[in-house]
């Protein structure tokens, strides 16, 4: 397996390429392409064979997920606390779209020798689902993959190669 680009090298390449790479995803929302999502599932899972999410974790070092009140119940007791408990000591309600969120990043549940989560079998589907490249709704989270650019090589590397495949076709 290759390593994963070292962060600051994705960070870079990522803000200089944000601005075109957006370009392309908007262009993409528009043309809608018929095979889609058939191209991005075999791109993203080329792609996994190269990314090594543990080298990295750079979502769990700066993003927080969006929590559901049942994941945040199922982990407040795995890590033997009361809902209430664990809300206060980790938690907020985001005041732009009232989501529950992390209070602090990193994420309280990331070793950050390891690059490993504690809460990994129960983790929040925010996370599991990340960097969300397999929606049905692809079109519609261009903001969000542009976004996710600069936090996710995986993001990065699938979107580079989508524009590739997209524009020899």
């Amino acid at each position: 397996m290759n390593k994963t680009l070292p962060l600051q090298q994705l960070i870079r390449r990522a803000h200089q390429k944000k601005k075109h790479l957006g370009e392309f995803l908007k262009k993409l929302a528009r043309r809608k392409p018929a095979h889609l999502l058939k191209e991005v599932k075999q791109i993203e899972t080329q792609v996994w064979k190269e990314v090594d999410c543990l080298e990295c974790s750079n979502c769990c070092r700066t993003m927080t997920p969006t929590f559901k009140k049942s994941e945040v119940k199922k982990i407040a007791e795995h890590v033997g606390m009361t809902y209430d408990q664990y809300f206060k000591k980790y938690l907020k309600i985001d005041e732009d779209n009232g989501d529950i969120v992390n209070q602090n990043q990193p994420c309280q549940h990331l070793n950050l020798r390891t690059n490993k989560c504690s809460v990994y079998a129960i983790r929040p589907i925010d996370c599991s689902g990340f960097p969300h490249l397999k929606r049905k709704d692809f079109l519609d989270q261009t903001k969000v993959y542009t976004n996710n650019l600069q936090y996710c090589p995986a993001t990065l590397a699938t979107i580079e190669r989508l524009e590739k495949a997209m524009t020899t076709k």
